[in-house]
């Protein structure tokens, strides 16, 4: 992936806006803040063009798209929901009943772990999302400042519960 990575941030350079990102396990190519008006663009399409003469060299790594968001990833049966079972399990929580688990996500890409837990019937998915869509998340907040106040809220909860208030 490293290799691939070098070559896409070379590439990238050409197209302002645009991001790559070496996950380690994938590489992530954002183009949100890529002016889809630039003359010397015409639209994102040049972004996943160069994506993919890249990626014609390596018939190992497949493309998957998100939210303004192209990654490269192995071809290998890998997912969010995967990584989440495999967290779960790496820790201990795989089937507690002490634990509640909680998958915050905003991307098509976090499908995947709300279907793990839904279908686990063990802690919530949450969507965050402006728009209504159907989605196998629990619940949905509409942005991430809504994130932040449902975090804190757990924070002053458990505060809370250990001081017997």
């Amino acid at each position: 992936m490293v290799i691939v990575s070098k070559s896409l941030v070379e590439k990238m350079n050409e197209v302002a806006g645009a991001i790559v990102e070496n996950n380690k396990f994938c590489v992530s190519v954002h183009y949100r803040c890529v002016d889809p008006k630039a003359e010397t663009l015409k639209d994102w399409g040049i972004v996943a063009e160069y994506v993919t003469s890249i990626l014609s060299e390596y018939p190992k790594l497949r493309l998957t798209q998100g939210r303004k968001v192209i990654e490269i990833r192995p071809t290998i049966k890998w997912d969010k929901g995967k990584a989440l079972e495999f967290l779960l399990e790496s820790l201990g929580f795989g089937h507690s009943d002490n634990e509640l688990p909680i998958y915050i996500g905003d991307d098509r890409t976090d499908e995947d772990a709300f279907k793990v837990l839904r279908e686990k019937g063990q802690g919530f998915g949450i969507l965050v999302s402006k728009v209504p869509k159907e989605t196998s998340a629990t619940y949905s907040l509409q942005e991430p400042s809504e994130v932040g106040e449902f975090l804190g809220r757990l924070v002053q909860w458990k505060q809370m519960s250990l001081t017997g208030r």
